[in-house]
């Protein structure tokens, strides 16, 4: 049986494994984004339900309980997300099974999917709980990406990781623990994941087929699942196109970029303005470039231009416009400013 773990988290797996003679009643993953924190916190809830698991704790794939599982219809078994990623799920489905297939958020009507994690859903577990478990075993809640909580949500939550029912085990996912209620993180048990060695990492997206690994992989802070799917889509000429603007910064420049990237996603583009500030940071004081090596030389240049407290304002600036990337007023002009607020470093 192939094994359902990313080659990078058998160790971690291992050390999971420990926690199994004495489990607590919630689990909190949390690491980088973009290294299957997931996909691992999904194996660990499906090896809890499986009727054979192997030797190694892993799932057996093969019993009723798996198959129940990988079908998200055990019946001790919920997930709880924001309706965005069911949405986006389902298109994809909807994709492979018959081209042309409308998302279901496309149709007149309907409401935008939200990308929070609503009381709603928490509440509905109540009822999960209150009734008995299948051949009494154990029930599981795998909830991601916990930051993704509203308030209202989160203090449901709360309560009920505060006197949890029994035989019931929380798992939850999270990239970002400072946006986490403390009170939240008090009542787990928290289980770090880390990056995969960088020579592991490039030789899975080689053996994944990914052209250019190593430079999505720079791009992406060493995450090779992200690096992956940033690899897949049609990003690549928005990045180059915007990357070479940041080169070569200037007011003319960064007109001619906004119009010519208006249509691409806001936040991707915060987000490749955040690590360029990142690495022209990085190289002033240190020499060192993390996200684009490839353009050692344009930002060696670049960072003797900028000083010290400009590139803290910008990189404050940059995480501040991160917080509305995803519904810009109008993106042209939300571009526009950011390229120009970045050209004023180097007039």
């Amino acid at each position: 049986m192939t094994s359902p773990l990313f080659p990078w988290q058998a160790d971690a797996w291992q050390q999971l494994r420990q926690l199994r003679e004495r489990l607590p009643h919630a689990i909190l993953f949390h690491g980088p984004q973009g290294i299957g924190k997931t996909a691992f916190a999904e194996t660990f809830a499906q090896s809890l339900l499986c009727q054979s698991p192997t030797a190694e704790c892993l799932p057996c794939g093969r019993c009723d309980a798996c198959g129940w599982f990988s079908q998200y219809s055990h019946p001790d078994y919920r997930r709880i997300r924001p309706e965005l990623l069911d949405e986006e799920e389902a298109a994809e489905s909807a994709e492979a099974a018959e081209a042309g297939v409308a998302p279901e958020s496309k149709k007149a009507g309907k409401a935008k999917p939200s990308k929070e994690i609503k009381i709603d859903q928490v509440r509905a577990l109540a009822d999960f709980m209150s009734i008995s478990t299948h051949r009494q075993g154990m029930r599981v809640v795998l909830l991601y990406p916990a930051e993704a909580l509203n308030t209202a949500a989160a203090n449901a939550l709360l309560k009920t990781l505060e006197e949890p029912p029994p035989a019931t085990m929380f798992l939850l996912v999270s990239n970002s623990l400072d946006r986490l209620l403390p009170t939240i993180l008090s009542r787990c048990r928290k289980f770090a994941l880390a990056l995969p060695a960088p020579q592991q990492a490039l030789a899975w997206l080689q053996e994944q087929d990914v052209t250019d690994a190593d430079a999505w992989l720079a791009e992406q802070g060493g995450a090779p699942i992200a690096a992956r799917e940033m690899a897949q889509t049609e990003v690549r000429e928005h990045l180059d196109a915007f990357l070479q603007q940041l080169a070569r910064p200037g007011v003319e420049a960064a007109l001619k970029t906004a119009e010519k990237l208006q249509k691409a996603p806001v936040p991707d583009l915060v987000a490749w303005l955040q690590r360029w500030l990142y690495d022209m940071f990085s190289f002033k004081l240190s020499g060192r470039i993390r996200y684009y090596p490839r353009y050692r030389k344009e930002l060696a240049a670049l960072s003797e231009r900028a000083d010290v407290a400009g590139l803290l304002r910008a990189l404050k600036a940059v995480q501040e416009r991160r917080a509305v990337a995803d519904h810009p007023l109008a993106a042209k002009l939300f571009i526009e400013d950011m390229l120009l607020e970045y050209s004023s470093l180097f007039a």
